[in-house]
Order: structure tokens, then sequence, then C-alpha cells
């Protein structure tokens, strides 16, 4: 259901005739955080350095056709990104509080760069992902920001 929300947005934002594609570019930056009891996880803030055309890994599935997607993975995968080291919402005390401040520092001057490099925050989506059952001490706090910027 979560990634539903996160493609119908992405979606409804790339197919806006507003925003057509030939005016504008995107960029998604990443703040992965780890909700991990005894500060056990890693947190980070991912920006991709390289493109991608989804095109070159997408198959279509027809009834007369329903050939497998070969596409590689590690033809998808992207080795040339930048990652910042944010801290975990928990430590062997519990909750640290100073971390979440911060990630939060972190966080912000990552996007003012962002902003003063033209580019314009146009969607922040944000999920939490636990299982959340018995003894449930594993989980992330995933935000994604949408930034879109007008080619010259």
């Amino acid at each position: 259901m979560k990634k539903l929300v996160v493609l119908f947005a992405f979606y409804t934002f790339c197919t806006n005739p507003v925003f057509s594609q030939q005016d504008y570019e995107v960029k998604v930056i990443t703040s992965v955080e780890s909700i991990v009891s005894s500060g056990l996880g890693r947190s980070r803030m991912l920006s991709s350095n390289d493109e991608r055309d989804y095109k070159e890994f997408t198959s279509e599935q027809t009834e007369d056709d329903n050939t497998r997607n070969k596409a590689k993975r590690k033809d998808i995968r992207v080795k040339n990104f930048e990652e910042t080291k944010l801290l975990n919402f928990y430590n062997l005390g519990g909750i640290r509080f100073q971390n979440i401040v911060a990630n939060d520092a972190l966080i912000s001057s990552k996007l003012t760069d962002m902003l003063t490099e033209g580019w314009d925050l146009v969607f922040v989506t944000s999920a939490v992902e636990s299982d959340a059952g018995k003894n449930d001490d594993n989980g992330i706090f995933i935000t994604r920001y949408i930034f879109k910027r007008k080619l010259d």
C-alpha cells in the first residue's frame, strides 16, 4: 500500500501538464533513519549522481506475451552516489532526541543547498517500515524529498 501511495504521487507529478518532461528535471533525495533499539541500525541520506532511463529496464506484459523482465540488477544499480551519515533514533539508553535534531540539521542543510542550486521542493513523502509484532525491534523511517528544476 505504501508503495502505491508513493507511485501515485510520483505519477501525478510526472503527468501533470504544468510540469512537462521537456521543461523540468526531477531529483529525489532519500533519508533512511533507523528505528532499531540499542542504536544498532544504520541511517543515511542518499542522492544519486548517476542517471537511469527507466525505459531500459521496463518490459510490457500482455496476454499474448508475458515474458519475464530480463533486466539485470547489476545494470540498474547505481554506484556513483552521495551518502551522508545520519544518526540513529535510538542508542543504548533509548530514544535519543539529540540524534533526531542532528539529523534535522543535516537534512535542512542538504535541502537548503538544493534550493540554492535552483531546485524546487515539490513533494515530500515518508513511511515507517516495521512489522510491529511481538518483540519487534527493527524498522526504518524513510523520507523522499522530490525536487524539480527548470531545464535551461
